[in-house]
């Protein structure tokens, strides 16, 4: 038996919790494992990121192998499971990313992916945003390789895109609805045909209108959606986050649609070969547009709480149980026994240590481990 016990700790709604991991699930508290000290720290689920562009200097468009070095510091920020996306471009990046994700490194300890996202070339020229319009395509593909996808943006105008959303859906791959000036009727066409999810609300979306709601409007009424928001303070205007947390809380996702710059000082980066600067915070390519952000996952969760009324629990589970109920993973998000062992423990909104299927990923203090065979 292998794993380890987190005592002392509180729930993100601040009632005592211990729990230990054994064998990588959620398990009964087990005193005689080696031990986390939680005290005075929120025990809450690992983070999930289902849009992330790539961090720490790496952009997975260019290098798709470069999601184990990220996924291997993405703890630091809370994140548990993330989904490397590969916007558009070439059709052999998407099949080197399906290859990079299948070759785990040997003694990997980082955040796992779960699947890719790929976002584009299915999209709208004109929401495209800094994805390279001579890649794009006008109509959605009668044959696609899901191999290792787990979410695929398109946009609901394009040709033929209700029959490529229910292939998709029956493949098991999570339809999302972005970068697209589709109207409310086209909206709720696609998502008749089964597509569950709005990439990165607002942004790249045709503007709410009196009487055309469009996909923006669709997705925060349609209990049948999720939808993301990059909470960064720039993607987002104040009034524009607290709309949609206060249409719907339970369906609103967290992510950061960080770039390689994340982490990284300011200046010039890429976006899949796209030039981009970072000045102030704020990722644009050479037309000022904003592509991507620099934005962890710690932070869109002090973000949301900081701009709306959200809770550190409901803030949380924006970063964890709504991503993992979009995918359909009930194994991830919550801390049920049986679920996988992925943890993070806060204080306030700072990540002190991270969990990862029962292993240490991070910990920023490391007196908290008691037995512990090797610091992380």
């Amino acid at each position: 038996m292998t794993g380890i016990h987190i005592a002392n700790g509180k729930d993100s709604a601040g009632v005592a919790l211990s729990l230990s991991v054994i064998n990588g699930v959620i398990s009964d508290p087990n005193a005689s494992l080696p031990t986390v000290d939680a005290d005075g720290l929120t025990v809450a689920a690992g983070f999930i990121d289902i849009q992330v562009n790539g961090a720490y200097g790496h952009d997975f468009t260019e290098d798709p192998t470069s999601m184990w070095a990220v996924g291997s510091r993405l703890p630091e920020q809370g994140v548990t499971s993330f989904c490397p996306t590969i916007i558009t471009s070439p059709p052999d990046r998407i099949a080197a990313a399906q290859k990079a994700i299948a070759i785990r490194p040997d003694g990997y300890v980082g955040a796992e992916p779960i699947g890719l996202h790929i976002e584009g070339p299915y999209l709208s020229q004109a929401k495209r945003g800094t994805h390279p319009k001579d890649l794009l395509v006008s109509a959605a593909p009668r044959q696609i390789d899901t191999s290792e996808i787990a979410i695929v943006t398109v946009a609901p105008e394009i040709q033929g895109v209700l029959s490529f959303i229910e292939r998709l859906v029956a493949a098991g791959v999570v339809a999302s609805l972005g970068h697209s000036a589709a109207t409310s009727d086209e909206t709720d066409q696609a998502l008749g045909a089964g597509a569950t999810l709005g990439t990165h609300l607002f942004n790249a979306m045709a503007p709410l209108t009196a009487r055309d709601p469009g996909l923006a409007g669709v997705l925060m009424t349609d209990p049948r959606t999720h939808f993301g928001v990059i909470a960064d303070g720039i993607h987002l205007a104040p009034e524009m986050l607290r709309l949609a947390w206060r249409s719907a809380p339970d369906r609103l996702i967290l992510v950061t649609d960080a770039i390689s710059a994340t982490g990284m000082p300011e200046g010039a980066y890429d976006i899949g070969g796209v030039p981009v600067t970072v000045n102030q915070g704020a990722v644009r390519n050479a037309t000022g547009s904003l592509a991507g952000s620099v934005l962890t996952m710690d932070r869109a969760v002090a973000v949301l709480m900081e701009t709306t009324e959200a809770s550190l629990k409901e803030a949380t589970d924006a970063a964890s149980l709504h991503p993992a109920t979009a995918l359909g993973r009930a194994d991830l998000g919550t801390l049920s026994i049986g679920a996988r062992g992925d943890v993070v423990l806060l204080d306030g909104t700072t990540v002190v240590a991270t969990v990862v299927g029962g292993e240490i990923a991070f910990c920023k203090e490391s007196d908290r481990l008691r037995g512990m065979p090797r610091d992380p």
